[in-house]
């Protein structure tokens, strides 16, 4: 597939607007304008990914499907290589979604601390891809607020091979999968957007936050944050969507790809009073890629929303 990089931009795109609109926070996204400047990779920055083992990366694969998968290694494997490039050592699981990852493309990577509950936004283009791993380009890179992480202490496994057979691609969930999905509290959401490029972005709360309605589809209620509504912004524009759920315990990972949808509520569920969930539907699954890196224990984020529905 032939794929095209995105031109740099600034400020909020016609999406993250009218979304920001509907919900009465156009004030309050306008505060933050300063985070969308053209990136410079800082040495705050620099010093925040040299300790990090774990990112989320959002890209499109051969046929063009976007998905989101997490990527992982020693600290010190997302490396600065100057004020708006990035080195990634390695890259996806071969075995996993995006295992024939190719250059000249949109991405977009989450990189984050679960123990100190700190994310850092990264958005760019692909521009080279070797044996050694992924050169990056950068356009934006920014902070995000530390809500609904939930605290684990990452820890290298002995392997991320997976067992053979065992990666199943489909479009429809198994019990499997379902069972993984109910158990996390966690999720990365990729969402894309025709001139900015892809975004990877996290999403937590409460174990079982994450409603399955039936093999195709799912939900899960949206909770405050920073009001720039980036991924929503990203929706409002194009539906193409992407998850990963995680179990953490073992390293394996259900990868959705299909289209979602931000729902307007009455508030009545257990979104925090925000009156927004969003509905994703299934249009194909792989699971059962397990990647080298897991935790022994959570520390639930304090301030969850409790289920009442």
């Amino acid at each position: 597939m032939a794929t095209t990089l995105h031109a740099a931009h600034t400020g909020f795109h016609e999406g993250e607007l009218a979304v920001q609109a509907r919900a009465g926070l156009r004030a309050e996204a306008d505060r933050l304008l300063g985070m969308l400047a053209p990136a410079v990779l800082s040495a705050g920055i620099q010093r925040f990914l040299s300790a990090q083992t774990f990112v989320a990366f959002s890209a499109r694969d051969a046929d063009g499907r976007l998905w989101v998968t997490g990527l992982t290694g020693p600290a010190g494997f997302v490396e600065v290589a100057g004020l708006t490039t990035l080195k990634v050592e390695g890259g996806p699981e071969a075995d996993g979604p995006l295992g024939e990852l190719a250059a000249g493309q949109p991405f977009g990577m989450l990189s984050i601390d679960l123990m100190r509950r700190r994310r850092l936004r990264i958005n760019g283009d692909i521009a080279a891809i070797d044996g050694a791993g992924l050169t990056l380009e950068i356009d934006q890179a920014y902070g995000n607020c530390p809500q609904y992480i939930q605290q684990r202490a990452l820890a290298p496994r002995a392997s991320g091979s997976s067992d053979a057979g065992a990666v199943r691609h489909d479009t429809v969930l198994d019990d499997a999968d379902v069972a993984l999905i109910r158990r996390s509290d966690t999720l990365f959401l990729g969402t894309t957007h025709p001139e900015r490029g892809n975004d990877a972005s996290h999403r937590g709360g409460p174990v079982g936050f994450v409603r399955v309605e039936d093999a195709t589809h799912l939900w899960w209620p949206d909770y405050q944050g920073n009001n720039m509504f980036n991924s929503f912004g990203n929706l409002q524009v194009d539906p193409t969507a992407a998850l990963v759920f995680i179990d953490f315990a073992t390293g394996e990972t259900v990868h959705l790809s299909g289209t979602a949808e931000l729902q307007w509520t009455d508030g009545a569920g257990d979104d925090g009073d925000t009156g927004r969930r969003v509905r994703f539907t299934i249009e194909r699954v792989v699971s059962g890629v397990r990647l080298p890196v897991g935790a022994d224990g959570v520390g639930p984020y304090p301030m969850n929303p409790p289920l009442t529905d």
